[in-house]
């Protein structure tokens, strides 16, 4: 799918929430940018936040927001949603009025100032105190402009606002699209070795043996890392391990600190090195006439994550510490195969088997567990009831887009392969931990985020006392997307009743539900439909207006999306009084 193309689909998808009752076009795109953002591991758990306005002269503007789960790290998202169905430029201007928009709204809210001027209700108030109270600990600090037309400049200078230094950033229709089409955003990370440390790095170069991958031995200059961490940041570590690896001293990063501080010298004695996958490499000679890695594309750190972190943040910190002396061993693997699937398949291992200390994201490393394997075999051999259609199963990253690209060879097959397999019927193996999990009863689970609930859905499935768990069969995976239908068609339900917070009444409305009808509602029922009735609709229409209250009035003046996480919030929202379910909804068997 070229990027013509990719917009238009991308505009369809927005045209569709608005035709099932989106308030904002602008807001429908900020969702499914911040969405797929923290999808592929470039952000957290995304908030819808909209914000616009003035204090005193500056103008303000505000589209959604991120925060990592220790508030050490914070994204901001500031949208330029144009409506556009061809590939239209986007001024640089325009986009840096976004940027310093978004930045004086960040300043304010440091400063406390921000926080008065808002209504005590508003989820904006609760960012704004909740901005003013964490600021002085944050360790990260980016702002997206995120936009449908394409930028010339997708990055520009790191600014300092109240002390911290805020990098910009812009993700427009094109960078989105080469995330989306190649399924690993390692694709942009291109680094020149000749202007970041001033010549190749000396290495020893061993061409592979099979077609999987070449391999080089070096050591890297801790100034280099450090400044490939200061531009590309958490990209850098998380294309594919997707776990974003904070820098707070647990042991292991205290220990990098102290070694950079009081003996450089030392530092590649004491450290086990990094591990690196690229796509491309390029020899050069670095003056002495032996091999040296002279530029890699495709970049990505998939173990020593806390090492290079630790480095910037203890340069950052620690201004006199003398990079000069340190030198950082590297394995580097440079990637060969042809077969995506199998690539992403042999990084995965990769990260596995190189993390021994750090923990990586399960949600990448589970790809290849029993329970996945079976799943994608039924989404592959079962049919929706028309006979025609299937839902897809995104075991692997990328692989929705790697089918169409492999069988959708004409126009005619591209379109009948959509036709059967549309994208509303894909579903990733965090969204079906999320569906379960809220089916489960387990709404504050689902409001940690995609990866921490993903976590615990694994951990359900941990073998016990030496046996395996089951393997899911065809009657589990048509119940499996019945519940997934559900979700979905309450999230597309519920998406313009609320203003904010949609995510966590959907999960706690879904909750809810299975807690009050869960084993009377008839699955096959929802399967043979391929959606629930108007009827059980309307009844999560009155249940969500009900569990939105409650959300609030038991936050106690808590930012909603913090408080929904815990598990006070669940026996609150959970044991409230809730209005009888109506008499009559079709998927619901009588007692």
């Amino acid at each position: 799918m070229n990027l013509p193309e990719f917009l238009r689909e991308t505009q369809a998808a927005v045209r569709s929430q608005m035709r099932d009752g989106a308030l904002y076009e602008e807001l429908v795109f900020s969702g499914i940018v911040m969405d797929h953002m923290s999808d592929i591991g470039m952000t957290f758990e995304p908030v819808e936040c909209h914000f616009e306005g003035k204090v005193g002269n500056a103008n303000l503007r505000l589209s959604g927001y991120s925060l990592s789960e220790e508030s050490d790290q914070l994204d901001l998202f500031v949208n330029l949603y144009a409506n556009v169905d061809v590939p239209t430029p986007v001024p640089d201007a325009e986009t840096k009025t976004a940027v310093e928009q978004c930045l004086r709204f960040l300043s304010l809210c440091a400063e406390g100032k921000m926080a008065p001027k808002l209504d005590p209700s508003s989820d904006v108030r609760s960012l704004a105190e909740t901005l003013q109270a964490i600021y002085d600990n944050l360790e990260q600090i980016r702002v997206y402009v995120i936009t449908d037309r394409v930028a010339k400049s997708k990055s520009f200078k790191t600014r300092d606002i109240g002390g911290k230094a805020v990098r910009l950033e812009v993700m427009d229709i094109e960078r989105l699209h080469r995330h989306w089409s190649e399924g690993k955003p390692r694709d942009e990370l291109v680094v020149d070795f000749t202007e970041v440390s001033g010549a190749p790095l000396p290495c020893v170069f061993v061409p592979g043996d099979s077609d999987d991958y070449d391999y080089a031995l070096t050591a890297v200059p801790a100034e280099a890392l450090r400044l490939l961490y200061e531009k590309f940041g958490a990209r850098l570590l998380e294309a594919n391990v997707r776990s974003f690896l904070s820098v707070k001293g647990k042991g292991v990063n205290a220990g990098i600190q102290n070694t950079l501080r009081s003996a450089p010298e030392r530092f590649m004695a004491y450290n086990n090195g990094i591990v690196i996958v690229a796509d491309e490499l390029r020899l050069g000679k670095p003056g002495d006439g032996s091999a040296g890695i002279a530029w890699l594309k495709g970049l990505q750190i998939v173990n020593g994550g806390q090492t290079t972190a630790s480095i910037y943040f203890t340069k950052k910190k620690y201004p006199d510490t003398d990079l000069s002396r340190v030198r950082v061993p590297a394995k580097i693997i440079v990637m060969r195969a042809q077969d995506l699937a199998k690539e992403e398949a042999l990084v995965s291992d990769i990260s596995r088997f190189a993390n021994s200390q750090n923990a990586v994201r399960q949600s990448d490393l589970s790809a290849n567990k029993p329970f996945h394997v079976e799943i994608e075999k039924l989404s592959r051999s079962v049919y929706c009831p028309d006979g025609v259609g299937q839902w897809f199963y995104e075991r692997a990253s990328g692989s929705y887009n790697t089918l169409l690209a492999r069988e959708g060879t004409t126009p005619a097959k591209l379109k009948a392969l959509k036709e059967a397999i549309p994208t509303a019927r894909r579903v990733t193996k965090t969204d079906l931990a999320k569906y379960i999990n809220a089916w489960d009863r387990k709404p504050h689970i689902v409001s940690l985020g995609s990866q921490k609930n993903f976590d615990n859905f694994m951990a359900g499935l941990t073998p016990t006392n030496g046996q395996e768990v089951p393997l899911p069969t065809v009657a589990d995976f048509k119940a499996m997307i019945a519940k997934a239908t559900i979700y979905r068609d309450a999230q597309k339900l519920l998406r313009p009743m609320f203003q904010a917070f949609q995510a966590n009444v959907t999960a706690y409305t879904v909750a809810l539900l299975a807690e009050k009808l869960g084993n009377r509602i008839d699955l096959e029922r929802v399967w043979a439909k391929q959606g629930a009735s108007p009827e059980l609709l309307a009844q999560i229409a009155v249940w969500a207006k009900q569990v939105n209250d409650a959300l609030h009035s038991s936050s106690g003046g808590k930012m909603v999306s913090e408080w929904a996480k815990r598990p006070e919030c669940k026996e609150a929202v959970m044991g409230g009084s809730y209005s009888a379910p109506a008499a009559n909804i079709p998927d619901v068997r009588a007692n």
